[in-house]
């Protein structure tokens, strides 16, 4: 199998797991927000115990990805707080458009074609749709989008610069994600002492949160890094549109809501710009 071929499984993945996120989260909404992100991301730690020897890396491959894993975290949950929740997340997905735009710049050896501007923004646009539902936007200002930027702004760097450290030779195995993911998940729940009420968990909580450990807050970083060490990055952005995508149709699925034509207009769009992509890059 081909590299490319491999590493956008990968990402495929990953994609797939993210999905499952929220409707996870709305099973889960009355767990508070750094609370259930610290015990996730710890119980996603799991899944790379047993190689822990990998864990040892250097302070900068460490500082990467606590500044990866809590810095998103923490800025998009900041942002959900001060800006409507559903126009917050969508500045939050200018991620994958980073990534396609800010490849170049970090990476040596990739050139940014105006393809690849075209179909990350039409990627972006329908992101918008599946999130936005054809719902209008407040024009409303809110402090909350700053943060929300600054998160999507996190993990574009974060991701092509696990890429970057791995081309010139500094780069970390994927087990020291687990690493990466045990300290964010402890501070994570540092914030929630600070920050939020005490909680309490049920055991279906306490399910539902390993569930979300082992699948959107674990396993699918463990296939994010494999896919950006492996592929284009700018390939890979564009594919990660359909997040939001899949995500808003597992929720429908399970809510048992119906398809709207505005989740039709954002799947044409997402798909079309990662078709346009692939051909660009194959």
């Amino acid at each position: 199998m081909q590299r490319t071929t491999q590493a956008n499984l990968y990402a495929l993945g990953a994609i797939a797991l993210w999905a499952s996120l929220a409707t996870l989260g709305v099973a889960l909404a009355q767990v508070p927000a750094f609370a259930l992100t610290g015990l996730a991301l710890i119980a996603g730690s799991v899944l790379t115990w047993r190689q822990w020897r990998q864990w040892r890396v250097a302070p900068a491959a460490l500082a990467l990805g606590v500044y990866g894993l809590f810095g998103f975290h923490f800025l998009l949950f900041i942002a959900l707080r001060a800006a409507p929740p559903v126009q917050a997340n969508l500045v939050n997905y200018l991620w994958p458009l980073f990534i396609v735009v800010l490849a170049p710049l970090l990476l040596p050896g990739l050139r940014l074609r105006p393809v690849h501007v075209a179909a990350a923004a039409l990627g972006f646009v329908g992101a918008g749709l599946a999130i936005l539902g054809g719902r209008a936007v407040s024009a409303a200002w809110a402090w909350g989008y700053v943060p929300a930027f600054g998160s999507a702004l996190v993990w574009a760097t974060f991701s092509l610069g696990s890429r970057r450290m791995a081309q010139s030779g500094r780069g970390f195995p994927t087990a020291a994600l687990g690493l990466f993911g045990l300290v964010s998940g402890l501070l994570a729940l540092g914030c929630h002492a600070l920050l939020e009420p005490p909680m309490q968990l049920g055991l279906r909580d306490a399910l539902l949160i390993a569930l979300m450990g082992l699948g959107p807050l674990g396993g699918a970083f463990l296939l994010w890094d494999k896919a950006l060490k492996l592929g284009d990055p700018r390939t890979i952005g564009v594919l990660s549109y359909l997040t939001p995508l899949a995500s808003t149709l597992l929720l429908i699925a399970v809510t048992g809501r119906a398809l709207t034509l505005w989740i039709g207009v954002a799947a044409l769009l997402i798909v079309s710009a990662a078709l346009i992509t692939l051909r660009a890059n194959g």
